[in-house]
């Protein structure tokens, strides 16, 4: 084959000339260039994604710290932003003829602390010379800190400062120390928003996870409380707490958590517990909540007393607590403020409630659509006046309007709710039921399943307790009675076969125990509750002598 001046082939089976236009070789031409060039661009971008950044790499090496104090600073720059980055200071000195350097976070350090220490060290005298392992002269002799530690890993020191300590570092050495003067912005413990009580303890959990495990220790003073930390995410590096005691917890649930927590490689958990609730126990669409989650210290140590296991994360107020069944989501601390006999009406009064909230508008619905199902001693249910808009739209419209004030009244300044709240609930309802739009049983018994949700102590149990109420009242509509008992015993099943940590989600129903089911429905006294919980197996089941 010969290529022609115009672009064709001689093509020697045809026996003849194919000729192709310039224009279309241009195009092809074109086609060509540009495919190659986003070729190159994806090639560089996927190497981009790839290539790790210098704040990553000094994170992953075990680079040591350079001895050299310019150096130091440039690797700083490179790492964490010095010069760049505003709340990140070096403060540069001479003490006993040493360079010295400050590496802090304005945001983080405790002026009084680290003025404290600057103050003692120029005591020293600048004619004096201190051995060749000044660093450990520092250390021993000079620094008035009561937490400090030395390190040598470059890696270590970042991430120490990143947490909110300060590194001292000297001139010529290779090493720094890390000194713990840091101040974190917080408030005081204050009253749990979600689990208040009458009588007891008015303190919370706070964001801070120090005055979070001090809470803890403060009601534990046990030398077997154990307090493990591990940080979680590549960029964030959050602070994550395991605590349990060491000789109740079963070690294999506790193997078993940290394993998990270690497994994670996300870059970071900005929105704390439940981020790493979704990464560790439930990633699924599943609308139950596998863990509990508690505001309150005292719940928290009487639950590691009975063998449970306490996660704790850095930036969120409140605690998690495994393994969990769903009948630990419907216990309150009000109960155990009690006397056992109040507190037991209270328990069922809250049980009551809850199933109200689930099956009572499902079933007014059904018994309204069919009166030949409707026992005699219901005459009341069901209304004679449809209203204007169907009764399963009534429904949806009244599910979806308590939605809507939940997150008003969430979204509204706290000396506007009230007045949000009356001019909603009362005057839109009434309104509502006057020109006919809905009838007032709707209205009744909604007001009746939204007061049985937002007394379930779980908030994220009456959430996924409402999803199920809409469930049952779809099944209604559109199959009757046998969609009712289908969805109802479906969602049975479910529950069963869930497990939270190796824990059956509705024991001690299923599997059933006959012993844990009675503390479940009464709050039994305190003496007669000798032996934990089968369900932790724990290392010692008895918790009072025979």
């Amino acid at each position: 084959m010969e290529t022609t001046e115009q672009g064709g082939v001689n093509d020697g089976h045809a026996g003849r000339q194919m000729k192709f236009p310039k224009e279309l070789i241009r195009k092809a031409s074109v086609r060509k260039e540009s495919s190659s060039g986003e070729e190159r661009d994806a090639r560089h971008q996927e190497k981009k994604e790839i290539t790790p950044s210098a704040s990553e790499t000094a994170r992953k090496t075990s680079e040591r710290i350079p001895d050299e104090l310019e150096r130091w600073k440039r690797q700083l720059t490179e790492t964490i932003g010095l010069d760049k980055s505003f709340e990140v200071q070096v403060r540069e000195m001479i003490f006993g003829g040493r360079k010295v350097a400050l590496l802090f976070l304005s945001v983080f350090a405790k002026d009084t602390a680290l003025t404290e220490i600057i103050k003692r060290l120029t005591y020293l005298n600048p004619d004096s010379s201190l051995d060749s392992d000044a660093l450990q002269s520092f250390l021993e002799c000079y620094v008035p800190a009561v937490q400090v530690q030395r390190t040598d890993s470059f890696p270590e020191m970042v991430d120490g400062v990143l947490m909110g300590n300060t590194a001292f570092y000297v001139d010529g050495q290779s090493a720094a120390l890390m000194i713990d003067a840091k101040s974190f912005p917080g408030r005081n413990p204050e009253q749990p928003s979600l689990e208040k009580v009458v009588r007891g303890s008015q303190d919370g959990f706070t964001e801070t996870l120090l005055t979070n495990v001090a809470l803890i220790r403060r009601r534990l003073r046990d030398p077997n409380l154990r307090f493990e930390i591990m940080k979680v995410g590549r960029r964030t590096q959050t602070d994550v707490c395991i605590g349990y005691i060491d000789d109740i917890a079963n070690t294999e649930l506790v193997e078993s958590i940290r394993d998990k927590i270690r497994a994670i490689d996300i870059d970071g958990l900005p929105l704390a517990d439940k981020q790493l609730e979704e990464m560790t126990v439930s990633s699924n669409w599943n609308p139950f909540p596998l863990v509990r989650y508690t505001e309150r210290p005292d719940v928290v140590a009487a639950q590691l007393l009975d063998g449970s296991v306490t996660v704790i994360v850095d930036t969120s107020p409140s605690a998690i607590l495994l393994p969990t069944t769903y009948f630990d989501l419907v216990q309150h601390a009000e109960e155990n403020r009690q006397n056992p006999f109040m507190g037991s009406y209270m328990r069922w009064v809250r049980y009551l409630g809850i199933l109200a909230s689930l099956v009572l508008m499902p079933l007014w619905f059904l018994f309204n659509a069919n009166p030949s199902m409707r026992p005699e001693w219901l005459w009341f249910v069901g209304t004679d006046k449809a209203g204007q808009l169907p009764l399963i739209l009534q429904f949806l419209i009244a599910e979806v309007g308590v939605d809507l004030l939940r997150l008003a009244a969430v979204h509204t300044p706290a000396p506007l709710v009230t007045a949000m709240t009356l001019l909603s609930a009362i005057l839109i309802g009434d309104i509502a039921v006057k020109t006919g739009l809905f009838v007032n049983e709707v209205i009744l018994y909604m007001a009746v399943s939204a007061i049985g949700m937002f007394a379930t102590p779980s908030y994220e149990l009456g959430l996924a307790n409402r999803i199920i109420r809409l469930g049952l009242l779809l099944a209604v509509f559109f199959f009757q009675e046998i969609g009712f008992v289908i969805l109802a015993t479906a969602t049975l099943l479910y529950l069963a076969f869930k497990r939270s940590f190796n824990a059956p989600y509705l024991w001690p129903f299923l599997p059933f125990n006959a012993v844990a089911f009675r503390n479940i429905l009464f709050r039994m006294p305190l003496s007669t509750n000798k032996k934990r919980l089968s369900i932790y197996r724990t290392k010692k089941n008895r918790k009072q002598p025979v």
